[in-house]
């Protein structure tokens, strides 16, 4: 499985991932086959989200004997209270917890330590309080029991004060095509509540985002590629020919993201996520099918390169998502990048046929000329 750097952590993982949130609930057996499964084809990343103590337990015994294969995501704030899961911010509660879950996981640190669900402002900002956990998680990196510290998040603007505040080496976001057509907090609530809705442009802010993730270094996990599985739910007017390949091409081919982590409960649902591996490019080519449901990300270059081929042979899709991380600030990676393209934007003839390909209304030719601006070629 091809793989990508997380950030600045230095980790490189494979891009397609795992979250075991659905593995909750699912006798041993089952979680032992999903996850020594998705290490066989290929997995890196796993990302564990819960406090339940048979869930970890479950966990632990799948992961026995493959520690050094794989990159492990680990949650602060999960707890449990009567059997339910509820969200603490008390450090000292969130270190003991975090404690059992590594005891239960039988391993002595977490590759990622995410400070889990900010999406509020005085949420994010009590963060840094001299009792907070971003206290806790430091302190639990410094005696090493985790290596880099994360936040997850479903708000943008709380997202991107996190991305620019030098604090975290990962971010863990919702990206599929539904959500970044959404305004507001992006939960599955609101895709319930959107559901049949005119279609929308690209969400600027969640955009931006991305962007910045790239631009600062910042691994970007991608969660929730299909929505919660409600993608799947829809009408089929509404969700057009999208499945999991598509929806898993879609998020890595959005800017700055290192790895995306699908969940999923059974053997069934992982060999789908799997067959990404295999899949053709046509089979991930998924503009024509976004193109053809409820959330058309009208005027926003979703990086589909539907509008190939070019004359003069530019990958057009990849010099704009150049160019939109080099907005938010130049690197030499970036210019690495874009001078690796087989042709460059200032090579662009004018001649339109990108814009007439695109299903989405994108004005290609100005986006042409602000990359060749940026690169100086």
């Amino acid at each position: 499985m091809n793989r990508r750097k997380l950030g600045r952590t230095g980790l490189a993982v494979a891009e397609i991932g795992i979250g075991t949130e659905y593995l909750h609930g699912q006798p041993r057996e089952t979680v032992v086959e999903v996850v020594r499964g998705a290490v066989e084809g290929g997995v890196t990343y796993f990302d564990i989200l819960w406090a339940y103590p048979d869930y970890l337990d479950n966990l632990g015994a799948a992961l026995a004997g493959l520690r050094d294969r794989v990159t492990l995501t680990l949650h602060l704030g999960p707890a449990v209270s009567n059997g339910q899961y509820r969200l603490s911010r008390d450090a000292s509660e969130c270190e003991a917890i975090f404690a059992d879950m590594l005891s239960r996981l039988g391993i002595d640190h977490a590759d990622v330590l995410m400070v889990q669900w900010v999406d509020k402002e005085d949420d994010y900002t009590g963060l840094a309080d001299e009792a907070g956990l971003l206290a806790l998680a430091r302190s639990l990196r410094d005696q090493g029991k985790a290596r880099f510290i994360g936040l997850s998040s479903h708000v943008a603007p709380v997202a991107q004060a996190a991305v620019l505040s030098g604090d975290f080496d990962v971010l863990m976001f919702p990206i599929n095509p539904v959500f970044d057509a959404l305004p507001g907090r992006s939960h599955i609530e609101e895709l319930e509540a959107e559901a049949g809705a005119r279609p929308r442009g690209v969400n600027v802010e969640r955009r931006r985002l991305f962007q910045t993730c790239a631009a600062e270094g910042i691994g970007l996990v991608g969660m929730k590629p299909f929505a919660g599985g409600r993608l799947f739910h829809l009408a089929e007017s509404e969700k057009g020919d999208l499945n999991p390949v598509r929806l898993l091409s879609y998020a890595l081919s959005q800017a700055g993201v290192s790895a995306v982590v699908p969940g999923v409960k059974n053997r069934g649902e992982l060999d789908s996520v799997l067959a990404f591996l295999s899949a053709s490019g046509e089979e991930r080519e998924f503009g024509e099918a976004l193109a053809g449901s409820a959330w058309r990300l009208e005027g926003g270059c979703v990086y589909c390169n539907h509008c190939l081929p070019c004359p003069v042979g530019i990958d057009v899709g990849q010099a704009l998502r150049l160019a939109a991380i080099a907005d938010q600030g130049m690197s030499d990676d970036l210019r690495a990048a874009y001078a690796a393209l087989p042709a460059q934007a200032s090579e662009c003839t004018e001649c339109g046929s990108c814009a007439e390909r695109c299903p989405f209304g994108v004005d290609v030719i100005p986006r042409m000329s602000r990359a060749a601006e940026l690169f100086g070629r």
